[in-house]
Parts: C-alpha cells; structure tokens; sequence
C-alpha cells in the first residue's frame, strides 16, 4: 500500500511496457538511468513533506530520459513537466488516505495518454486491475471511494 518502491515500480513497468511494444528503443541503459534519478527523489514520506508523490517522481524521470529533456530544452523539459503535471493532478484525486498502488495504477494510465499523445503509442488494452490490499493498508483503505476496489 504504501513505500518509496512504488516510484520504481512505475519508471519500471512503464519502460518496460514500451520497451516490450516495440513501438520505441528503450534500452538498459535509459531504464537504469531513469531508476537512478528516481531513486534520487523518491525518499520515504516525500508525499507529505513536498506535496510530490515519488511515484509521479517515477513517471517524470521516465519521461525525462525517453525525450531527453534537460534544463536548456524548451519541448522536452516542457513535455516531461506536462506529463508529470498531469500525473500529480491525477494522484491527487484519490488521496485521503494516500494508497501507493492506487497512485501507480492512476499514474501509468495518465503516462499511456501522453505516450499516444507524444509517440502515437497505443498499448494493449488491459482490464481495470481489481485491489486485493484493502484489509492490510496501514491507515486504512478508500474503499468505495476508490476506483480500484473490489465492488
């Protein structure tokens, strides 16, 4: 329910995911270098020191490496902080309490969109993931209120 692991988690599968489409060349590399950067910034509690959610710290450096953005570009910096954006408003949404594979799930739906926004990239279609974490989440899940609970 809740850990620094879920940042990692997302960078991953979402690399991974493209990496496996074949629609883009996702190397070891890029997926070790986005996994550094994560690690970095994704810091126990971060979401509540900093109102930045390490797993949307996860998508970001993910993004950030496939365009290569850094701080003199203007598209891809711009990109990465619109994807991320997009990504927090999204994590935001489902706080109270906060719920880590709640937030990665939400987070790798918005990171599919901007991948066919940015790339034309079309994953898979897959069913809406079922959450079987309910009785175990340390401050108590969402339940109805959240989307991935089991109705």
């Amino acid at each position: 329910m809740l850990g620094c692991e879920h940042a990692l988690i997302a960078a991953g599968a979402l690399l991974v995911g493209l990496r496996n489409s074949g629609q883009l060349p996702v190397t070891d590399a890029i997926l070790q270098e986005a996994m550094q950067r994560t690690l970095r910034q994704a810091i126990g509690g971060y979401c509540g020191l900093t109102g930045i959610c390490g797993v949307a710290v996860g998508v970001g450096a993910a993004f950030s490496v496939l365009l290569s953005a850094a701080c003199p570009k203007d598209k891809e910096t711009r990109l990465t902080m619109e994807v991320v954006s997009r990504v927090v408003h999204a994590i935001a949404q489902l706080t109270g309490p906060c719920c880590c594979k709640a937030f990665v799930r939400i987070a790798l739906k918005v990171a599919e969109a901007a991948c066919d926004e940015i790339w034309g990239i079309n994953f898979s279609p897959i069913p809406e993931p079922v959450c079987v974490h309910n009785q175990v989440h340390p401050h108590g899940c969402r339940e109805e209120k959240c989307p991935y609970f089991a109705r």
